[in-house]
């Protein structure tokens, strides 16, 4: 058994870094340069089969085309944004994993901050007027009428006199 859990490690340590990202030997461009703009394209795209992958991370073949096709628009010259706008004109907004920030897009980058905004102020509100109301009632408890104090006085009166009784 302590013979098998290091070579198990090994293993796993040697595999490790294949299991990363799913770009294989095959796609990788002679020129680092070129490479890094590609595989930092290719964390921005969607995996249309995956969904919540980018296609450096996911194994479908439509991600390898994605990833192919971002290396032969690189090769031929094309700036990064140039790949991303041909991308997004063939796939759709879609295929972005953060959609721009547009006229379109918009509601998608508004509604998550104002919803959490609104939250909280409902959150404050609510605590500042249940703050309020329990303020009130502790005043209140503690304020007797004039004819409330006459029979407390009347009352601890009759428990003194009582009191010395016994």
């Amino acid at each position: 058994m302590t013979r098998i859990l290091p070579a198990l490690l090994v293993i796993a340590l040697t595999l490790m870094p294949s299991m990363l990202y799913a770009v294989q030997p095959d796609e990788i461009m002679a020129d680092p340069a070129q490479e890094a703009r590609a595989r930092n394209l290719s964390r921005e795209l969607r995996c249309m089969v995956c969904q919540n992958q980018s296609i450096d991370d996911s194994d479908a073949p439509l991600a390898r085309d994605l990833r192919l096709l971002v290396r032969e628009r690189i090769a031929a010259g094309n700036t990064d944004a140039q790949v991303m706008d041909f991308l997004v004109a063939r796939y759709g907004e879609f295929v972005l994993l953060k959609p721009r920030v547009e006229g379109h897009t918009l509601l998608l980058w508004l509604v998550p901050p104002l919803v959490l905004a609104g939250g909280a102020l409902a959150l404050w509100l609510g605590n500042r007027r249940r703050n309020r109301a329990g303020a009130g009632e502790e005043g209140a408890s503690f304020q007797l009428t004039p004819e409330e104090e006459a029979r407390l006085e009347k009352l601890i009166a009759n428990e003194e006199s009582a009191e010395k009784q016994v």
